[in-house]
């Protein structure tokens, strides 16, 4: 395994609702680390490259370019600081949306006047392996939380499943990627389970900045008085939460918050990676759900009720719910002139 270096990038991977928001304004707080709120460039642009057709062509790469950067003018987090979109496309190395993504990130970490950047794109767990081809010195922080509780905040929020099976099934999927991330780059890749960050804040960040090789910094635990921090807060309620110091009780809501049948059924689509990542059941032999078409259909038919409800308290509530709606027309929009071409 390369040696740690104090230039590579660093990625927190991992699932929805699992403190990833958190994790990322602790770890900007840091002197020498820059983590914007990510757009998702390689989420959104990954299926969409092979369309631009030859990136070693500097118009191609220049076009991919500048439909990455429609999707920052939309971000629902806005970013504050200057990218130049044709310089990221002219020095992109390798030439390919990686390269531009690569250097948007750089362009961000000079302007904020940091000495090296940090994606919290939790989507970048499926291109680990492009990471590390360029950055061998990469560090992927794996941040895990109980799927039951994932399950009760995702009730909650606009960026996941709202139905417990729902919800638990994809969670299940994501940890055996983390799996197999772990397995494959056990140098490059941190487990930290999000009740530990709870627990002992600080033991576990110690554990994070030797993990990353920077020394420990006191003010990430004052990560709630940054100015990202407040802005992020002030934009969403589900990011409420960054604006407070460390909520250390807030562990185990599911019990409140989900009905027996519920943790059964989280249980029953998950058991086996609960397990895996050292969590107790609440039903010991749960089984495993695998309901068929008619009870499929009617647990998306609940999940859409539900998201009906959270977009409705997202309209009154979070001052970027018109930003989050503008990204998914801008991006079917890219799409279909990608289709055209």
């Amino acid at each position: 395994m390369p040696p740690i270096s104090r230039t590579d990038p660093i990625f927190i991977v991992g699932t929805e609702r699992s403190g990833s928001n958190l994790l990322r304004v602790i770890l900007d707080a840091h002197p020498r680390l820059d983590v914007p709120h990510p757009p998702h460039i390689m989420k959104y642009f990954a299926g969409l490259e092979a369309g631009y057709g030859d990136l070693r062509e500097p118009d191609r790469r220049r076009a991919l370019a500048r439909d990455i950067g429609r999707l920052l003018a939309v971000h629902i987090h806005p970013w504050e600081l200057p990218v130049d979109l044709d310089a990221a496309a002219a020095r992109a190395d390798p030439p390919d949306l990686f390269g531009i993504f690569v250097q948007i990130y750089e362009q961000h970490r000079a302007a904020a006047g940091k000495a090296r950047w940090g994606c919290k794109s939790t989507f970048m767990i499926h291109h680990a392996e492009r990471v590390l081809e360029h950055f061998p010195g990469a560090r992927f922080i794996w941040l895990v939380r109980d799927a039951r509780d994932v399950a009760a905040s995702s009730r909650r929020s606009v960026f996941s499943p709202y139905h417990p099976y729902l919800s638990a099934r994809l969670w299940a999927e994501q940890q055996r990627l983390g799996l197999a991330l772990e397995a494959a780059h056990p140098g490059a890749t941190l487990r930290l389970r999000y009740e530990d960050l709870l627990a002992e804040p600080e033991g576990a960040l110690r554990g994070v900045c030797g993990f990353i090789g920077e020394d420990y910094a006191p003010e990430m635990l004052r990560f709630f008085e940054t100015r990202a921090a407040r802005v992020g807060a002030g934009l969403s309620v589900d990011w409420g939460n960054t604006a407070r110091p460390i909520l250390r009780g807030n562990t185990r809501k599911y019990r409140k918050e989900l009905s027996d049948g519920e943790v059964w059924m989280v249980e029953a689509a998950a058991g086996a990676e609960l397990i895996a990542l050292g969590y107790e059941l609440e039903y010991p032999e749960p089984g495993h759900l695998e309901p068929g078409p008619g009870r499929l259909l009617g647990m998306r038919v609940r999940d859409e009720l539900w998201h009906l409800q959270v977009e409705w308290r997202s309209l009154r509530t979070d001052r970027n719910h018109w930003r989050r709606w503008g990204r998914g027309v801008t991006m079917a929009l890219i799409r279909a002139r990608g289709r055209l071409r």
